[in-house]
């Protein structure tokens, strides 16, 4: 019997890493069930989640007073149980686990990349900042801590960050892509869900709609999808939420393209909207690899993403998509105008779905066993 612990701090069903804890857990928890190898253990501050008796949960939720405290009294409470299990596979930047999962990348890089969107000023204050200084800190003592055997990475792009930035093994630090749901999001959507949607949102029936799902965003990338879909005909469909979600409504006024803009806020269920558009736009100024590329292109939705983003690793130019550096306007402009011709748009969509068939639950428990494996016989 093996006993993993799996750290995340705060699970929130929404987020991109709890589905991927959710899809892990659920994976991990069948294999137990069908080999009883796995005894699990969730250590969290806060579980959202609904109760499983495949694992169990462990709370650890100390007083907190500020952000640095509540990162470095969440790391002290989870560390104590460390010493009780074979595995440690953290999920947030905690020194002494076996296993992290990298599923925000290198904290340092983007710093960098938020940079180019703020002021000189600000910026110089964001890298003072205490907590982000606690961050960068906590990062570089668990990349390299001598418990730490192996990193998981979303994607290539923050494999080569984490190789860069810290004195790691690059052999220890693996890639295993995320899963995605083919059969909730699959290309009949659009016959189930599209045409509803558009008539719920007054959109006629051949204009073209993109799609943005993403909550936070600045780093989303939102502000420069409204700037390039304001020099097109183009819908855009907002799905997310942010608390200054009324300055980007206030950025479509000042476009003149607030009637081509459709700020659904957070939705529980996302699908309905990927049947409703004829593509994905997502120009994030940094992210390692969002679940929701992996959704639209599985709903059959050629994806516009950017250079900063890990999911750009899997757009082939004008075949299942289209990358650019995130603040790059005119450019995303013209991949949305692309998506105008319904034809090559349906061909996108088709050549995406096929991309993203590899991306099975069954693949991600696979690799991650072996993974757990390896690491128990070294």
């Amino acid at each position: 019997m093996i006993k993993l612990a799996i750290v995340r701090q705060k699970y929130r069903p929404d987020g991109g890493a709890e589905r991927f804890v959710a899809s892990a857990l659920s994976a991990l928890s069948q294999q137990k069930a069908e080999q009883q190898k796995l005894d699990i253990t969730v250590l969290t501050r806060q579980w959202q989640g609904a109760q499983n008796p495949s694992f169990h949960v462990e709370v650890c939720n100390p007083f907190k007073w500020g952000r640095v405290s509540r990162e470095r009294g969440f790391a002290r409470a989870a560390q104590k149980h460390f010493s009780s299990f074979d595995l440690v596979q953290s999920h947030e930047r905690i020194p002494g686990c076996t296993i992290y999962r990298a599923g925000d990348g290198v904290h340092k890089c983007w710093l960098e990349h938020r940079s180019r969107i703020i002021s000189d000023a600000q910026s110089k204050r964001m890298k003072s900042d205490r907590f982000h200084r606690y961050v960068m800190d906590a990062e570089k003592q668990m990349f390299e801590h001598p418990q730490l055997k192996a990193v998981i990475c979303n994607s290539h792009m923050v494999k080569e960050e984490v190789c860069r930035e810290f004195a790691i093994d690059p052999e220890s630090v693996h890639v295993i892509y995320n899963s995605v749901n083919q059969e909730k999001f699959n290309p009949t959507l659009k016959q189930a869900e599209g045409v509803k949607v558009r008539e719920e949102l007054g959109i006629e029936a051949g204009a073209t709609v993109m799609l943005f799902v993403g909550s936070g965003f600045e780093r989303k990338g939102l502000a420069a999808s409204l700037e390039a879909v304001a020099a097109t005909s183009a819908h855009l469909i907002v799905v997310g939420q942010d608390k200054k979600e009324g300055k980007y409504q206030q950025k479509a006024r000042d476009l003149g393209c607030a009637d081509r803009v459709h700020f659904m806020g957070m939705q529980s269920d996302s699908s309905r909207f990927y049947g409703a558009a004829d593509g994905f736009i997502l120009p994030t100024i940094y992210d390692p690899f969002p679940n929701v590329i992996l959704e639209a292109m599985a709903s059959g939705i050629g994806v516009i993403t950017s250079t900063s983003c890990g999911g750009a690793e899997i757009i082939e130019e004008g075949q299942n998509g289209y990358c650019c550096d995130a603040l790059d306007i005119p450019a995303l402009s013209s991949a949305i105008n692309a998506f105008s011709d319904k034809g090559h748009a349906e061909s996108l969509g088709m050549m995406a779905r096929e991309t993203i068939k590899p991306f099975t639950s069954e693949r991600l428990t696979n690799q991650l066993l072996s993974l757990y494996s390896q690491i128990l016989n070294t």
